[in-house]
């Protein structure tokens, strides 16, 4: 997958954009850690119950340059992709994911746009 500017999940309702003015430290402050090669890598588990450890991964990388992202959700073993969208019982999930693009998006990391 390569790194794109606008970023989305099938069957989300909304596009993620990088903003032009993204700054590194800003990304470090919300958490972002920094890969070997300069990429920033943010890892969460998108869990029904609070420290259940029972979810599904959601890794977002952008690159060094600040002009591309990544976005996907994998099973446990991190190997296939999930739409936690298309199934109603994913509820939690789906308010969780857009709980933490919505605090990317204020913190001006993105912007949002419906699809």
């Amino acid at each position: 997958m390569a790194f794109e500017q606008t970023i989305s999940l099938k069957d989300c309702k909304y596009r993620y954009t990088i903003n032009p003015a993204v700054k590194p430290y800003t990304l470090r402050d919300t958490t972002f850690t920094q890969t070997k090669v300069g990429n920033y890598e943010l890892t969460r588990l998108l869990e029904e119950l609070p420290n259940s450890g029972n979810g599904f991964p959601l890794k977002l990388i952008i690159n060094a340059d600040l002009t591309g992202a990544k976005l996907n959700i994998t099973d446990r073993s991190g190997l296939r992709l999930v739409n936690i969208f298309k199934n109603p019982e994913h509820k939690m999930h789906q308010d969780k994911f857009y709980f933490l693009m919505d605090s990317l998006v204020e913190r001006g990391i993105f912007t949002k746009t419906e699809q």
